[in-house]
């Protein structure tokens, strides 16, 4: 399984607040949003600091997807 933060994106669209803005104001670092973007693993405490300030649950900015094998 891997993690996906489309939700994320979707929200910040429909929020209207830029990558960088979210980044600026809960103290992401470049890297960190930088995994976000590809999709790789972040800490939960991150997680945690963008749904309290987006005011959302967890499942409302990420997802468990199945990767495909075969």
């Amino acid at each position: 399984m891997k993690i996906s933060y489309k939700k994320l994106w979707v929200l910040l669209i429909e929020r209207d607040i830029p990558k960088s803005i979210l980044r600026q104001e809960i103290g992401l670092s470049p890297s960190t949003v930088s995994k976000l973007t590809k999709g790789e693993e972040v800490a939960l405490s991150v997680l945690l600091r963008i749904c309290d300030y987006l005011d959302c649950g967890i499942g409302d900015i990420c997802e468990a997807v199945r990767e495909n094998k075969g």
